[in-house]
């Protein structure tokens, strides 16, 4: 049984907690073992579970096109994240990329746009995915090649994306390309573009140690309409930026809640496995590992759900939510090789439920920003409040103060 006591802290609403509860039960019932066989197959039926249940509504923007509120709640997003994550790793990651793969809609699209493609998101009836990544530009955004030129009425797309979640199983895609308004990442636009497009094509499906659907996408004269564009030409980075600062931090909730899954297991293991007439959880050094990692979980927690509460009161996020990012992954990492430890050879038995989180967790250190690029923007935000504070002098709060 996880701990729930988080969601007495004063991040949270009491909806929120009504909201884990009912979405606890609902997993229980619906989504265990759709980690094997087809995943595609598996994907799409969670999917479209998630948006029957009414699951999905919370991963858009608008009540208008589907959307559970007018904007986006952050804290929703994380604790949706974090229980789906305990329950079924898949079921993560079906959740999250209907959010990141129309998150830029919610947050930039237009009206028609979001009628076009929001309610088909929530309902489960459309999978969406984000195309940011490309062979050569992945953390480098600003080494982007794919580009898009203006031709009539419309732009053709030519290039390559890469590691794109939801490849080749995905309805639509939001596709960053180089229209070259200004040189580096203020040349970037966003897309729609649609999976039948005759221009998009699926030049290679990608296995991975966790399965799910991944492919590298191949665009060829591929012709969409100035509609199609979100934001303003040139405005496509801001974009990118923005929505990722919106699940970026979700990121973080559900390595939190692999984490949560791996201490719970653990716990249940140590006090049963008899072990030179006593119990594994008799041993300091079994209590030691199980202290280190209960702490690292609430840690990571509180800077996941600090983030995602100034997001929700509108503030700028984008060192918080690096924060957390990075401070999750890399706990829940340490967390489940300790859970894995404690099994010994059962722990690395294909299937095992600490086996399939060693697997989940290790993607969650590189994708939305490896630790090493979230520390970088750690970094760089930190020298900006500085230089800000510095220049606005003792009596200044400065325009970067946090």
């Amino acid at each position: 049984m996880a701990d729930k006591t988080y969601l007495e802290w004063p991040f949270f609403e009491p909806r929120h907690a009504a909201l884990e509860r009912a979405l606890d039960t609902w997993a229980g019932a619906h989504i265990a073992g759709h980690h094997g066989g087809d995943v595609d197959a598996a994907c799409r039926t969670l999917v479209r579970q998630l948006g029957q249940g009414g699951w999905l509504r919370h991963a858009v923007g608008g009540s208008q096109y589907g959307g559970a509120a007018e904007a986006i709640d952050t804290r929703a997003i994380c604790i949706i994240r974090e229980t789906l994550a305990r329950h079924e790793g898949l079921a993560d990651f079906a959740f999250a990329m209907q959010g990141l793969g129309s998150g830029a809609i919610s947050l930039f699209g237009t009206p028609a746009q979001r009628a076009a493609y929001l309610p088909r998101v929530a309902g489960g009836t459309a999978i969406a995915a984000f195309a940011l990544s490309e062979p050569q530009a992945g953390s480098d955004v600003a080494a982007m090649q794919c580009a898009a030129v203006r031709d009539g009425d419309g732009y053709l797309l030519d290039g390559e994306k890469t590691w794109i979640s939801n490849g080749g199983i995905a309805d639509f895609y939001v596709v960053f390309a180089r229209t070259g308004e200004a040189p580096g990442a203020r040349g970037i636009s966003a897309f729609i573009v649609d999976a039948d497009n005759p221009g998009l094509g699926i030049a290679e499906r990608i296995e991975v140690m966790a399965p799910h659907p991944l492919a590298r996408l191949r665009f060829t004269q591929c012709r969409v309409p100035a509609s199609a564009r979100i934001g303003a030409a040139g405005q496509g980075f801001k974009v990118a930026m923005a929505t990722l600062d919106v699940f970026r931090t979700s990121v973080a909730a559900a390595a939190i809640g692999f984490a949560r899954r791996a201490l719970d297991e653990a716990l249940a293991h140590a006090r049963k496995r008899q072990m030179f007439g006593h119990t594994l959880a008799d041993f300091q050094i079994s209590q030691s590992r199980l202290a280190q990692m209960a702490t690292g979980i609430d840690a990571a927690a509180l800077l996941c759900y600090r983030a995602a509460w100034q997001r929700d009161q509108g503030r700028k996020v984008t060192m918080e939510a690096a924060m957390a990012k990075m401070t999750a992954t890399e706990t829940a990492q340490q967390v489940i090789d300790m859970a894995l430890q404690l099994f010994g050879g059962m722990g690395v038995v294909s299937g095992h439920p600490v086996e399939c989180l060693y697997r989940e967790i290790r993607a969650l250190r590189i994708y939305e920003g490896a630790t090493e690029v979230q520390q970088l923007i750690i970094a760089r935000e930190l020298l900006r409040d500085a230089a800000a504070l510095e220049q606005a002098g003792p009596d200044g709060a400065g325009e970067g103060a946090r």
